[in-house]
């Protein structure tokens, strides 16, 4: 791509009847948005599961139900979907597919159950031409439920948490070393049968942690983790109020505390999220902050550590609502039940210029998969007016930014949808043009940093 240069003007004021602001007045003007086409996959798609790699674009891996339920995975090239490697790779049917991308070399991994190989765990990975079979197809003694992949930042090692069929449905984690799949710890260490398993790897010591519905516990959340030598209990087994179900366990990045989510059934079947101070689980906010039942909850953390969760919201249609913890409460991000229509596995993700991408199900779109974002400001004061503003937008060759008299001078920023920032420089003067005409068509985002604020927008390229 063709290097963008800032132009800075020295042109007497002119007033521009045709410009329009690039800001937003307040977080309620900030919408959700498509990326992409709506229901891009080629046919019905469940176990939507969305991750990025370090470059900032979007991968999907789904059970594809127009290739005989396998396993297929896209990716969003800027403009269109793509099928990475073939579409419905997997030799068999595949069911809870997660997706993970490995921090030291950007590919994809998909792990899932295998109905091609009795039920048991496969994991995948496509090493830039085709999809290959990471150690043997097939690897756990028996049947896994509730696969769950992640990578350890430390080594690149990737994990693999079920429920284990073998092990009379306990939880069981197993570790890829570069030849084999090995047990971590004991095979079907939980204290009884799990349901609902998630897998996160800590941010501190890459010891892994796994979160469940636990049975021996009344159905509540139990957390565990690996400390090099056996499983031990995070806190309190069965620490939840009520049953636990839909469970998302996550680490926050900048105190490395571990967070859950989960549907609480002590809350009337509503949201709860959880967190681990280094003695006990506590509630973050209030237990039940949704407006009502939740399914299909995912959590994830913006850069500076806020807490953001994913849900299908049961009563108003099941459509699917994101919200945040501002310190204080739980607050919706843009407008709760967004979606058009009902969904189904939403996964919650930040890309790496730090906007929230939400995967699910779309119901409204023969049950395809849809992939939106949110196109405001991500952990930062968002302010509630602003005298700055870009026009023309939507904009075909030239863009002029233009600061009001005695507003601070700052640094601009611009990036596309994949987080990939294709212009930086300073703004000094009160006018300073872009030339944009040799950017492909799209939406962009702007942000202007200077001492005191940061504005953020978005501008379409013709």
């Amino acid at each position: 791509m063709k290097k963008l240069i800032c132009i800075l003007l020295f042109l007497f004021p002119v007033v521009a009847f045709a410009q329009q602001p690039w800001y937003k007045y307040s977080p309620t003007d900030y919408t959700w948005e498509d990326i992409g086409d709506t229901g891009f996959s080629a046919g019905a798609a469940y176990g939507t599961s969305l991750a990025f790699n370090q470059t900032g674009q979007a991968y999907v891996a789904y059970r594809d139900f127009s290739y005989s339920r396998k396993a297929t995975v896209m990716k969003f090239d800027g403009t269109n979907w793509i099928n990475v490697g073939n579409a419905g790779f997997s030799a068999g049917e595949a069911d809870f597919t997660s997706l993970a991308i490995n921090p030291s070399d950007s590919e994809p991994y998909v792990a899932y159950e295998d109905y091609g190989n009795s039920y048991k765990a496969t994991v995948m990975k496509f090493d830039g031409n085709n999809w290959v079979n990471v150690g043997n197809a097939g690897f756990s003694i028996s049947m896994a439920s509730s696969t769950c992949l992640a990578f350890d930042s430390f080594d690149s090692l990737p994990y693999v948490s079920y429920g284990d069929n073998g092990n009379s449905n306990r939880a069981t984690v197993m570790k890829f070393d570069g030849n084999n799949w090995v047990n971590v710890g004991n095979a079907g260490f939980s204290p009884g049968e799990t349901d609902f398993v998630s897998l996160a790897i800590s941010t501190v010591d890459g010891h892994p942690y796994v979160g469940f519905q636990d049975w021996a516990h009344s159905f509540k959340a139990t957390v565990m983790n690996f400390n090099g030598t056996s499983w031990v209990y995070v806190g309190s087994p069965g620490f939840s109020g009520g049953e636990a179900s839909e469970i998302s366990l996550a680490f926050n990045p900048s105190d490395s505390e571990p967070y859950m989510a989960y549907e609480d059934s002590g809350e009337s079947g509503k949201a709860t999220v959880m967190k681990f101070d280094g003695t006990n689980w506590v509630i973050v906010g209030k237990a039940g902050f949704s407006q009502g039942v939740v399914a299909c909850t995912s959590l994830a953390f913006s850069k500076s550590g806020e807490p953001y969760i994913a849900f299908a919201d049961i009563p108003n249609f099941q459509r699917a609502t994101v919200m945040k913890f501002d310190g204080t409460n739980w607050v919706n991000v843009g407008n709760a039940d967004f979606s058009a229509w009902a969904t189904n596995d939403e996964s919650l993700a930040f890309s790496p210029s730090g906007q929230p991408y939400i995967a699910y199900q779309d119901q409204g779109d023969s049950s395809k998969a849809t992939v939106m974002y949110y196109d405001g400001p991500v952990g930062i004061r968002e302010l509630k007016s602003s005298q700055i503003s870009i026009y023309p937008n939507p904009a075909t060759d030239k863009i002029t930014i233009e600061i009001a008299e005695g507003q601070a001078p700052g640094q601009l920023s611009m990036m596309n949808l994949n987080g990939e920032e294709i212009l930086t420089c300073s703004l000094i003067k009160p006018k300073t043009q872009i030339d944009i005409s040799n950017l492909p068509s799209g939406v962009y985002f702007v942000r202007l940093t200077n001492d005191k604020t940061v504005d953020v927008g978005k501008i379409v390229k013709n």
